[in-house]
């Protein structure tokens, strides 16, 4: 009885509230940062908030504002939007496997963010079968609504915050860079990770610097992940 109550539904969903609180460290300085960047961009509050509860997209939601208040037109926007989010048709079936089916999993996948399938890869295979929903539950619930919480801060008090405290103003643009920087780090201690890596900074760097700047992001992506499948490192020891 008391193994079956430690798999109830609210234990499993407080659990991946409990363990989802790290990621906070990420997501409030960069939802403050896009509520402020979103504003400056000539948004409302409300609809900084729209942007954040329902595209749910990290650096996407950063670009779609600068290019709409750049003039950019909308199917660009819209193109460029899911060419960076494309990224979460990998994470949905490699999640899939360790997940139990239900009838809510198109909602629910509303809450995948890249920090939520980084923590989710790695803590679901040491969770019960029953645990596991509860638990994705929990974990991107929390996320969600403090990024959206977060927006709100940001779109009404982010000026005020950086006009009291200015070098506010210079720190919040880099929270998403440093979040992200924080996630690629640790794949540098791989040689194909390093190689895969190194060939899209410098890709992204160099359809940047001749003027390609809008789908630099993507197409730097796209020569990383060539890189990682096409490199290969022989192993200490190993004869051809």
């Amino acid at each position: 009885m008391r193994q079956l109550a430690s798999h109830t539904p609210i234990r499993a969903t407080l659990k991946g509230v409990k363990e989802a609180i790290p990621l906070l460290g990420g997501y409030i300085p960069v939802s403050l940062s896009f509520g402020l960047v979103a504003m400056q961009a000539g948004f409302t509050t409300w609809e900084a908030t729209a942007i954040s509860a329902l595209v749910y997209a990290g650096a996407s939601q950063f670009l779609f504002v600068g290019m709409v208040a750049a003039g950019a037109p909308l199917w660009l926007v819209v193109v460029m939007t899911l060419l960076i989010n494309v990224r979460h048709v990998v994470y949905g079936p490699n999640l899939a496997a360790l997940l139990p089916r239900s009838r809510h999993w198109p909602w629910l996948m509303h809450g995948l963010t890249d920090q939520v399938f980084a923590l989710a890869l790695t803590r679901l295979p040491q969770l019960t079968a029953p645990e596991r929903f509860g638990w994705f539950v929990g974990a991107s619930l929390l996320a969600w609504g403090v990024w959206v919480a977060g927006t709100v801060v940001g779109a009404t008090a982010g000026e005020a915050f950086t006009a009291r405290w200015p070098l506010l103003g210079e720190i919040m643009p880099f929270a998403l860079p440093a979040l992200f920087l924080t996630m690629v780090a640790p794949r540098f201690t791989d040689k194909r990770w390093s190689a895969a890596l190194g060939c899209t900074i410098i890709s992204a760097l160099l359809f940047t610097l001749y003027g390609w700047s809008n789908v630099a992001i993507p197409l730097g992506a796209a020569c990383g992940a060539l890189c990682f499948y096409m490199v290969k490192f022989q192993a200490q020891g190993s004869h051809a």
